[in-house]
């Protein structure tokens, strides 16, 4: 230690504060390194709301950059596809651009705030099985039994988790452009409708059936 004081100072010269013989702390005021940090405080960021107070839940799908040539270089713009929904059944998509990328994300969860729709749910699943074409993109979307979970892409899982499902089979048969699987997406769900729909549609009347009682005969045992 002699040498490496001597190389650094001269013989004379202290210890570093925090290294061996030394009883101050690190460079920051802390311990040391041998001592873990605290936990890491995040501001928490504003939940986004409707006009009506209910929580919506934004998701960037897919952030897209390009270029412009211009006299002094290039010029960057960005393009970000946004989805939002509250897990209640209402989901919209919404594309920003701007020329950074957090005004691009901002612009895409507005517009995709204010084309908000309805789909049909049944409880935690769709009520039937439905297959939409988009361009280049083909979705299948088969409803499953509880606790199956999505079993979905990431842009696919994006907007089935926004619009609230919990519980489906789906596939992807065609293109892998994300703009285009999202739509397909969200225009499946949309073309989903429930029984009571379809026959007030066509004015038909839901019977409901009557649970038939049977009465159970006690067993006498003989001798």
């Amino acid at each position: 230690m002699a040498e490496v004081n001597k190389s650094f100072g001269g013989e004379g010269s202290a210890p570093a504060a925090g290294g061996p013989g030394g009883g101050g702390g690190s460079r920051f005021g802390g311990s040391g390194r041998g001592q873990s940090r605290g936990p890491r405080r995040r501001s928490d960021a504003p939940q986004i709301t409707d006009g009506k107070g209910n929580e919506l839940v934004e998701k960037v799908v897919f952030i897209n950059r390009s270029s412009k040539v211009v006299k002094g270089g290039r010029r960057f713009s960005f393009s970000a596809l946004v989805v939002t929904g509250d897990k209640k059944g209402r989901v919209g998509l919404g594309l920003g651009k701007g020329g950074e990328v957090a005004d691009a994300i901002r612009k895409g969860g507005e517009v995709a705030k204010g084309a908000m729709v309805k789909v049909s749910l049944k409880d935690t699943t769709i009520p039937h099985e439905i297959y939409y074409t988009f361009c280049g993109a083909k979705i299948l979307l088969r409803p499953a039994s509880p606790g199956t979970g999505i079993i979905a892409g990431k842009t696919v899982r994006a907007v089935l988790e926004s619009a609230g499902i919990k519980d489906i089979l789906s596939k992807s048969l065609g293109s892998d452009n994300a703009a285009n699987v999202v739509k397909a997406t969200l225009g499946a769900l949309r073309q989903l409708r429930l029984r009571e729909d379809i026959y007030r549609s066509r004015g038909i009347e839901i019977k409901q059936k009557d649970a038939k009682l049977v009465e159970v005969q006690p067993v006498v045992a003989t001798a």
